[in-house]
Order: C-alpha cells, then sequence, then structure tokens
C-alpha cells in the first residue's frame, strides 16, 4: 500500500511567506475543508495516511513537500532558503523516522526546499531558487549519486519552486505553463499546457493523476492523452503560492 505524508493546516495559513504573489483574503475553515478533500482523494485510491503532528506556529507547515524528500529507502531532511521555515523539519523528521525510513539532513551552507526537487525516473531535476542554493545541491549530488540517482540543476526565476512552475506526467512528459517555465529546452520532453493551475499534478499511479481543480482545460488535455484525471479545490493554497505537491510526501518512491 503506498504511503502518504500530510500535515493539516495551520489557523495562521494567511500569515505565511509570499515571494511572487501579492497577499489576497484567506479562509482558514475553507483551507481546512480544502485540505480535507485532497487527503480524502487519496484514501479513496487505497493510500495509506500519515499525518504529521501539527506545527500550527508555522504558518507554511502544511506545504510538508518543502520539509523532507524521499528518494526510495533515503529521506533528504530540507533546510529552507527562508529561516522562517526551519522549524517545520523537526516533526517531519520524526513522522518518516517513525515510518522506518533512514533520513539525512542538508547542512550549512546548504538550503533546500522539497518543492525544488522533481524526480523523473532516476534522474532528479533541482531548482536553483531563492530557497534552494548549490551548496544544496552539491550536497544531493554526494548523496545520490552512489545511489544511482542523477541531479540535474535547472535555473528557476519565475515561480518560488520548480514544481511551481513544472512537473511531469506518469510517462515522464515535463508539464508547464509557458510564461512559468524559464527554460523548457531543459527538459527531454515538455508538454505545454493552457492553465498556469495546470502545471502541478501528483501521479497517482501509471495512468492517473491529481490536480487543481482550477484547470478544467489541462485536465481535458490529460485526459485526451489516455490519463484519468481527479481534481480537487485547492484555492486556499494556491494564494499561498501552493499547489497540489506542496500538501504531501509520497513514500512510494
Amino acid at each position: 500500500m503506498p504511503r502518504l505524508l500530510v500535515r493539516r493546516p495551520s489557523p495562521r495559513l494567511a500569515e505565511g511567506e509570499l515571494t511572487h504573489l501579492e497577499r489576497a483574503q484567506l479562509d482558514p475553515d475553507l483551507a481546512l475543508a480544502q485540505w480535507d478533500q485532497y487527503v480524502d482523494a487519496f484514501r479513496a485510491r487505497g493510500w495509506d495516511v500519515l499525518e504529521v503532528d501539527p506545527a500550527d506556529e508555522h504558518a507554511d507547515g502544511v506545504f510538508i513537500e518543502d520539509a523532507v524528500i524521499v528518494f526510495g529507502d533515503l529521506a533528504v531532511i530540507a533546510r529552507s532558503g527562508a529561516p522562517s521555515r526551519r522549524g517545520e523539519t523537526a516533526t517531519a523528521r520524526a513522522a518518516i523516522e517513525a515510518a522506518g525510513i533512514p533520513a539525512v539532513a542538508i547542512e550549512e551552507p546548504g538550503t533546500l526546499d522539497g518543492g525544488d526537487v522533481l524526480k523523473i525516473g532516476r534522474t532528479v531535476y533541482v531548482g536553483q531558487t531563492l530557497r534552494t542554493n548549490a551548496a544544496a545541491i552539491a550536497q544531493l549530488q554526494g548523496l545520490l549519486a552512489p545511489r544511482g540517482w542523477e541531479v540535474v540543476a535547472v535555473p528557476v526565476t519565475r515561480r518560488l519552486h520548480l514544481k511551481s512552475s513544472v512537473t511531469a506526467l506518469p510517462d515522464g512528459t515535463v508539464i508547464g505553463y509557458p510564461d512559468a517555465v524559464d527554460d523548457p529546452a531543459a527538459f527531454p520532453t515538455f508538454l505545454a499546457v493552457p492553465e498556469e493551475h495546470g502545471t502541478a499534478v501528483v501521479v497517482l499511479d501509471e495512468r492517473t493523476v491529481l490536480m487543481s481543480s482550477d484547470a478544467p482545460e489541462t485536465a481535458d488535455l490529460f485526459r485526451a492523452r489516455g490519463l484519468e484525471v481527479l481534481t480537487t479545490p485547492i484555492t486556499e493554497f494556491e494564494k499561498q503560492e501552493g499547489c497540489v505537491t506542496c500538501l504531501s510526501v509520497r513514500l512510494r518512491d
């Protein structure tokens, strides 16, 4: 059974860090309802959902993907480029260790957010952003190369994280909204999507993806490629520069 790490949103979600968006009015009750619906989508597909201890003092704690990245039997504990977020990792590490996955941590001066890490096969694309620096990418290379992973650095200037601009379909095709992508040629295959919130998918299995309900044309594009597409509303998290990938960590890969 595939497993999933999640953390419920803090009542202070609206106070979270913002880089590329203006602050918008956010409804914490709606955010919690949308988070419940997101988690239920995985449970309905047979995923075992493991809830990380709440971290209500951390406004961005719901974006659990940024705190830890899992590479098969190894978890890498991140060290955010935003100092306000570094306290999120302690409970994330405890959850990973409770799940039986050995963990190592990015060390100073390295900074890394999990939202900058896109795994496709055995290739790890890492966004060079305000949150993730060259020192952390070098540390990842040292950790992962002996395990058979290739690490590829990708410049990202138009969005907060790499996975705010691109993700990948089950067949490895990289998808992105053109205005959000610095260099589509950085990837072997690239498919432009027609809506900004269509850039992010979570792969549930080899023919199923989960994505924001705010990109219906993109959902139809994926269905035309033979995929089953599940959609879920995440408007309150999109206001905070989040997407469907940010809200969970999959423990099956």
